[in-house]
């Protein structure tokens, strides 16, 4: 078996870096064929004129590329515009699309740039439908994304695939950490999904919890007035976040109230759960789907710092109790989102593309 990435997509982002060890690592044969545009952006979608231009001459480039031996085509993120370029590389053989995210639904629904009437949430909404139907199998990150393609996009049902995001075993795996103070640690973009005035507001309920923010974007103003137990480090690199995972208390996943925070289980959450770091995340569909409320993980109402408050200062004050969750909470990366049980997904996932 011999898969070809293809496209524009970002190479170290997190999704598109395992799915390809994940690939390997059930006896895949990896090629690529590259060209970048994305790469080294923390917001990939916030393209300017330039990176438009360069985006136009890549795919320019994809598109008269050299066939290259392989059985499919896979598409990552962020590739909704090389799925035309794709169809004509790969030349008859089936293209698979892992989209990680809807454009229309990040942009229009979740981050509210652009409404749902504008030019350019009419454009977003055709380019999601145009990528979607140009893939022969769509994959989708949970069940409850699953729907929202086939629901809102019209994907139909039978070339949907579900692959769980899961983490980078090479980075993501516990180690023996020195005893630090209790703390909460949120790692992401600053965006509307993640609920940061919820762990903000929380924060404010609880100021005997040291809160850590790390990661920039659309809402770092709302950090202007944190209270005093906050702090805020702009970025960490990639391959540092392991070590401040393992030294928190706990790691904070999602807690915004959108429909699609509804539906989706960011990196953070499978970052924490691979470290062995108990996660506190909201309550939701897509989070039912891999975790068990008090058993491996503490879910909490979505957009209630009450009861994010409270969570957190229930895990502080019983050690015991967060290395249990936190213990299980690896198990159940073991069992479910592991390199080794995800890459046989996506290996059979591909054989039965390939055979159909």
């Amino acid at each position: 078996m011999r898969v070809l990435v293809f496209g524009t997509y970002q190479r170290e982002y997190p999704r598109n870096a395992q799915v390809r060890s994940c690939l390997r690592g059930a006896g895949v044969e990896v090629a690529e064929r590259h060209v970048d545009v994305w790469d080294g952006k923390r917001e990939a979608w916030a393209a300017g004129a330039a990176t438009v231009t360069r985006l136009g001459l890549a795919e320019v480039r994809l598109a008269g590329s050299r066939r290259q031996p392989a059985d499919a085509l896979l598409v990552g993120y962020p590739g909704h515009l090389d799925l035309a370029a794709a169809r004509i590389a790969a030349r008859g053989r089936p293209i698979v699309f892992d989209p990680l995210v809807s454009l229309y639904d990040t942009l229009v629904g979740d981050r509210g740039r652009f409404t749902a009437t504008s030019l350019a949430g009419r454009a977003l909404r055709r380019i999601d439908r145009a990528a979607f139907r140009a893939a022969d199998i769509v994959v989708a990150d949970t069940e409850s994304h699953a729907r929202f393609y086939a629901e809102q996009l019209g994907v139909d049902p039978a070339r949907l695939r579900v692959c769980l995001v899961g983490a980078e075993d090479r980075l993501f795996h516990p180690a023996p950490t020195a005893e630090q103070p209790f703390s909460a640690l949120f790692i992401g973009k600053l965006i509307p999904l993640h609920g940061l005035e919820t762990i903000l507001a929380a924060a404010r309920l609880a100021p005997e919890i040291p809160v850590r923010i790390v990661g920039s974007g659309q809402l770092v103003s709302e950090l202007a007035d944190a209270p005093a137990n906050v702090t805020h480090i702009p970025w960490i690199e990639y391959e540092q976040l392991p070590a401040a995972i393992r030294a928190a208390g706990c790691a904070l996943g999602v807690f915004g109230t959108s429909e699609k925070a509804a539906r989706v289980i960011p990196n953070k959450a499978y970052q924490a759960l691979a470290c062995g770091t108990a996660l506190v995340t909201a309550d939701t569909s897509a989070a039912r789907e891999l975790l068990t409320d008090g058993i491996d993980s503490v879910l909490v109402a979505a957009g209630e710092p009450e009861a994010l408050a409270s969570a957190l200062r229930e895990i502080a004050a019983d050690p015991e109790r967060r290395r249990r969750i936190a213990a299980a909470g690896r198990a159940t990366y073991e069992a479910r989102a592991s390199e080794a049980v995800l890459g046989q997904t996506w290996r059979a996932l591909f054989e039965d593309v390939v055979a159909t």
